[in-house]
């Protein structure tokens, strides 16, 4: 699949490794089809990575794995919601969260109760509301930076 994007130029993706979310994201209902983006060219691995839209090319967004960030990072969602991605087992269930980057860095935030959460073996995905009290802006500005100098020693 190609897709010309802002961020990235013109980009082709392999079909296997397109995303399918039948119920876009909160935002972007009508987008359905993407793909991660990772900086493989950097020595340190980024925390931060991109899920592109194939559907729009100006649409993409950056986010997190939560969980190498918050270890204990364990949503609870309604089977009903994950009912379409296929059976999820702890080997194929990839687990993402939108990250909001402000002006001012050191606000920056995830969004734990609306993670979007992938089928890796069937490419399928929804972005779904747990039921847990995480916040919709967790800062996350001193484990990033924690990180990076840990990174670098």
């Amino acid at each position: 699949m190609k897709a010309d994007t802002r961020l990235f130029g013109p980009i082709e993706i392999e079909d296997e490794k397109i995303i399918h979310i039948a119920q876009g994201i909160i935002g972007f209902p009508d987008l359905k089809h993407f793909t991660l983006i990772f900086d493989c060219e950097r020595e340190t691995k980024s925390a931060i990575h991109w899920l592109q839209s194939m559907d729009d090319g100006d649409v993409a967004m950056p986010v997190i794995v939560p969980g190498e960030l918050l270890p204990d990072y364990r949503p609870t969602v309604n089977d009903e919601l994950l009912q379409g991605l296929g059976e999820l087992t702890p080997d194929n269930t990839y687990i993402l969260a939108t990250v909001r980057v402000p002006e001012n860095i050191e606000d920056i935030s995830v969004n734990l109760k609306a993670p979007i959460i992938i089928n890796t073996d069937t490419n399928k995905g929804s972005q779904v509301i747990v039921e847990d009290d995480f916040a919709v802006r967790h800062n996350i500005y001193s484990l990033i930076r924690d990180g990076q100098k840990k990174a670098g020693e």
